[in-house]
């Protein structure tokens, strides 16, 4: 993290979100939580010394975006300064590559570490990536797939169920799988 860090919790129609930042960006993003405090409880266990703040405009900005978000409006959060500082640029690398996947739009972690030129073997490394994303929903973890575009670990509040609630308000859905002997009822 690049200087002090400043803190707000804020409503969305998902419930309430948290947000973190230093003067160079966004350091952490909290996913809804079932209350303001429990929000603020899992942003700042990684920022005990934070303070409230009103954002800067490029934060209100996402602040803004995420709320529209969770209205079900498409929003781009490709251009929210972040502040990565201590993440390896293998792991920036990877999140640069999932900035760049829209509202709606999925890929695999076999296909992200492909596009990166790491090889599908590096899957695991994509997913470990996802898993430690600080500011998920800014670097859109939840459009990360595992292999066969099934939907794979989410590590926020709620786990995969809220990656295909994120996903749903997306317009991309899973369907059930289809019963392999329905002539015969079973």
């Amino acid at each position: 993290m690049t200087g002090k860090t400043y803190y707000r919790i804020f409503d969305t129609d998902g419930g309430p979100c948290g947000i973190a930042w230093t003067p160079a960006g966004v350091v952490r993003f909290q996913l809804p939580g079932d209350d303001a405090a429990t929000t603020r409880r899992l942003l700042l266990r990684h920022l005990p010394e934070a303070d409230a703040a009103e954002p800067p405009p490029a934060v209100a900005e996402a602040i803004e975006g995420v709320k529209r978000y969770f209205a079900g409006e498409p929003a781009d959060f490709s251009n929210v300064p972040l502040d990565l500082a201590g993440q390896s640029d293998f792991f920036r690398a990877i999140y640069d590559a999932a900035r760049r996947l829209h509202w709606g739009e999925t890929t695999t972690y076999g296909t992200l570490a492909r596009d990166l030129g790491a090889g599908p073997e590096m899957a695991r490394e994509v997913g470990q990536a996802m898993a430690k994303n600080p500011v998920a929903l800014i670097i859109p973890c939840h459009r990360v797939l595992a292999a066969g575009g099934k939907v794979g670990g989410f590590s926020a509040p709620g786990g995969a169920s809220s990656k295909l609630k994120m996903l749903a308000l997306e317009g991309v859905s899973f369907a059930p799988p289809e019963p392999a002997q329905s002539s015969f009822g079973f």
